[in-house]
């Protein structure tokens, strides 16, 4: 009896392809649907990530209140009312200083204006100011743009409100993060393995060291700038001291990288305004306490608290910037930190060799043979034991 031989039907389509081309479909809807909900979501998920970090930094005021006997709810109360107090203060003070320069700017334009056409025909330069004279009179360009201004307080009023509203909301996931900080994490952990839990309890009290230490190293800098630049500034008889010693101290301590820059900028143009030379006396002492502090006062206190690589900061708070914005740019220095522990914490390190290019001191590299400073030789390298991880 003979077999009866099976032909596959070559044009049959196998099972299998229907189902890849369906994965595919279904992989390219969601992948589309979850771009839809980030782009829509990218607003509370940054004040979420905003919140995380202010957590973290905030945390270790609240734990030492506690561990003092206050309630941590309590303690939580009472550093946020610290904060809302000291940026309050830090608002008014600049809001009167900016709204008083500028009403003296728009008076004493004209004064300065004709000053400085004085100054330059004296010197064979005739420069017709007159058009710039009309802008600062009645019923000028600088009139007609405070009407501009006035005509838009509806638009400024509602996005005043708007950022009010992300502030609370900030504010509200914070202190729930805080608060009840503890219940929080015993949540998280709850649906984790014992191992997984000590991993997920490292790396946020490695968080938590870090962010706080870095705002506590910057809280502690700024006192030492607002004391410095306040002192300076009355000696020298600056306009408002107090609340140009506040700017500088805040401004080039929590703006990274540039901050130092702009907290100088509005000094400088202060005293200019008033007297173009003490401008220079301000040059001169923000230029001064910015040596002091690089040399001085940051190393000890930063090294404590945090520390990184001048080329990381820089690199994290572009990248930082480009992914969030400004607010990036403010989270970048402590997530930068952290994730250098945390990397840290993991990487085994070993002795090192003898190289001139691991040595300050110039040592001399001739062929396969390293030659120390005391003029011994060494033909080889030594076995090299690992130290073990770094805890």
């Amino acid at each position: 009896m003979s077999e009866e031989v099976v032909i596959p039907d070559r044009d049959k389509m196998p099972r299998w392809v229907p189902r890849a081309m369906a994965l595919f479909f279904a992989g390219i809807v969601g992948l589309y649907v979850v771009h839809w909900l980030l782009g829509q979501l990218k607003t509370l998920l940054v004040m979420i990530l905003v919140s995380f970090f202010l957590s973290f930094a905030i945390e270790p005021a609240v734990n030492w209140l506690f561990r003092r006997g206050i309630r941590r709810g309590l303690a939580t109360i009472l550093v946020f009312g610290g904060i809302g107090i000291a940026g309050t203060l830090f608002v008014v003070a600049m809001g009167s200083l900016l709204a008083d320069q500028i009403s003296r700017l728009i008076d004493e334009a004209p004064n300065y204006i004709q000053q400085t056409q004085v100054w330059l025909e004296k010197r064979g330069l005739n420069v017709n100011t007159d058009e710039i004279l009309e802008t600062f009179q009645a019923g000028g360009a600088a009139s007609s743009l405070a009407q501009d201004l006035a005509s838009n307080l509806v638009d400024l009023s509602a996005t005043l409100l708007n950022v009010v509203f992300q502030l609370l909301t900030i504010a509200l996931f914070t202190f729930y993060l805080i608060a009840d900080g503890p219940r929080f994490r015993r949540t998280v952990c709850s649906i984790l393995t014992e191992r997984r839990q000590r991993e997920v309890l490292f790396v946020w009290d490695l968080a938590i060291s870090k962010t706080g230490g870095y705002i506590y190293s910057r809280a502690l800098l700024s006192a030492l700038s607002f004391t410095f630049h306040w002192i300076a500034f009355a000696i020298l008889g600056i306009p408002f001291p107090l609340a140009l010693a506040l700017w500088v101290a805040v401004v080039s301590q929590f703006v990274p990288v540039i901050g130092t820059y702009i907290a100088g900028v509005f000094p400088l143009l202060i005293a200019l305004l008033d007297d173009p030379i003490s401008a220079i006396s301000v040059l001169v002492v923000i230029v001064v306490y910015q040596q002091i502090e690089n040399y001085v006062f940051a190393p000890r206190i930063t090294a404590q608290t945090l520390e990184i690589h001048p080329a990381i900061a820089f690199g994290s708070v572009l990248g930082g910037s480009a992914i969030l914005g400004p607010v990036g740019a403010l989270l970048a220095l402590p997530a930068a930190a952290t994730t250098q522990a945390l990397v840290s914490s993991y990487v085994q390190r070993h002795s090192l060799i003898d190289s001139e290019l691991l040595d300050d001191m110039g040592q001399l590299h001739v062929g396969t043979e390293f030659v120390a400073g005391d003029g011994s030789a060494d033909t080889g390298v030594d076995d090299v034991e690992p130290e073990g991880s770094v805890d």
